[in-house]
């Protein structure tokens, strides 16, 4: 029996859609587990508990590594893996390998090893994403309509990992409750030392992964493709096409904002009164939401279009940090509906936009077209967050100046503009603390931006790239 025959025989059983789904979900609770709480450890004073490294600090760690990630996954992914070994036991060894950064990143406290190891790690992770795409694709026998439906595991990872964390991990004295998220207890006092471990959680979850992975996934042999190394870069030349050009630069200033979301929230949300614990399952009602928008974005791709899904998805951003500015001195259960938009956000705009570049590239270019556009949106727009977040903590620093860092005692002549722009427009700023509304202010007028430049430049001509040679 061929491989082909032996796949769809067993496709059709349901063996593979099964640990193919296990797969997906330790993919992403490997990441949930430690992404939504981590920057509250690494901001925090050493004193609560924390490292104490400043925001640009944490927009470097979580920008710059996802980049070098993202940049590398192509060579290591669709290379060394495509070439030279079956992918579940690339995947395997990469999870093994980043189980271990991971683990070591724990015991850093000094933020250029941090830094390194960050890279290190992401080195190994950001491939195992386009990995599992592939194991799924080449082992699923109608993979248009079966992906779906395994991909949803990983979001159902991400959201257990994410809640019982922070839940069971961070708390004491818990019990059960009928009311969401099920469990309550009392705040550890240590909870913010406690967070590293996270990290420790997450390497060891990784490395059982990588056992499963090896032992028990379907053989997946290598292509061998001829292809260049740098067949990708070809892609880079549907940016001629107005389409493209405009989805991209947009993409670049959404990806960059999306990637400060992540560096600020869980601070954040803890300032406005969830308990560290909390902080985790709060933010997992956005991957819940996501769920259910993933499901329709067909039928609104349909009845709408492209350009006004993705503005839609650029106003969901807006209106996300806008929430969250008004949540910073209203009741804290607003911030409930700027984690819901997370859905919308992530749906409208990236899920539509990776879709459509599918759909602008030529058949025989998609993979490349997909791997450029994730370098463009992955690599570079976190680069771009790393410089925007450290702005960032002079837009939102203390009008008084005591209560300022040293490296924040005097301000760049750009931001103490805008922060006068958006004291003109009635944002208040703190006499003594991170000044929240500021921030998120100045998110919101990005991503309304964002969205007034896609509908008024950004064109369908799909048709035209689709056809060129």
């Amino acid at each position: 029996m061929t491989n082909a025959a032996t796949t769809a025989q067993l496709s059709q059983d349901g063996g593979p859609k099964i640990r193919l789904g296990i797969m997906m979900f330790l993919q992403y609770a490997v990441w949930g587990v430690w992404l939504p709480v981590l920057a509250i450890y690494l901001r925090a004073s050493v004193d609560e508990g924390g490292l104490g490294f400043s925001g640009a600090d944490v927009g470097w760690i979580l920008g710059v590594a996802a980049a070098s990630g993202a940049i590398t996954a192509p060579f290591i992914a669709g290379q060394i893996a495509d070439r030279f070994m079956n992918a579940e036991i690339a995947l395997g060894i990469l999870l093994l390998i980043g189980g271990l950064l991971n683990i070591g990143l724990a015991y850093v406290t000094d933020f250029v090893p941090f830094m390194l190891l960050s890279v290190g790690y992401s080195v190994c992770y950001m491939p195992t994403i386009a990995l599992t795409n592939s194991i799924c694709f080449a082992n699923l026998s109608d993979p248009e309509n079966a992906f779906p439906r395994v991909r949803v595991w990983g979001t159902i990872g991400w959201i257990v990992a994410s809640t019982l964390f922070g839940l069971l991990y961070l708390q004491s004295n818990i019990s059960l409750t009928w009311m969401p998220w099920f469990f309550e207890g009392t705040p550890k006092p240590d909870a913010t030392t406690l967070i590293a471990n996270s990290l420790i959680v997450s390497g060891v979850i990784s490395m059982a992964y990588g056992v499963y992975a090896m032992l028990c996934l379907p053989r997946t042999r290598p292509t061998r493709s001829s292809k260049h190394p740098l067949a990708f870069l070809e892609a880079f030349g549907l940016l001629k096409y107005r389409g493209v050009l405009v989805l991209t630069l947009a993409a670049l200033l959404i990806s960059m904002i999306h990637n400060v979301y992540f560096v600020r929230t869980g601070p954040w949300l803890e300032s406005i009164g969830f308990a560290k614990s909390e902080v985790g399952a709060v933010m997992s009602v956005g991957q819940i939401v996501e769920i259910f928008v993933l499901a329709v974005l067909g039928w609104f791709l349909k009845g709408l279009g492209f350009r006004l899904v993705i503005t839609i998805g650029a106003i969901a951003y807006f209106l996300r940090f806008a929430d969250f500015a008004w949540a910073t001195s209203g009741p804290k259960e607003l911030a409930f509906i700027g984690i819901a938009l997370h859905g919308f956000c992530f749906a409208f705009f990236f899920a539509a936009a990776f879709i459509f570049i599918d759909r602008a590239a030529p058949k025989e270019a998609r993979h490349s077209a997909q791997t450029a556009f994730g370098i463009a949106i992955l690599g570079l727009g976190p680069i771009l967050s790393g410089f925007f977040n450290g702005w960032l903590d002079q837009v939102g620093a203390a009008t008084s100046l005591d209560a300022r860092s040293e490296a924040l005692k005097e301000l760049g002549g750009l931001a103490v503009s805008w922060r006068s722009a958006l004291e003109g427009m009635g944002v208040p700023l703190s006499e003594d603390g991170i000044s929240y509304p500021a921030i998120w202010w100045t998110l919101a007028i990005v991503g309304a931006l964002t969205a007034l430049i896609v509908v008024v430049a950004f064109t369908d001509d799909s048709d035209k790239s689709s056809a060129a040679d």
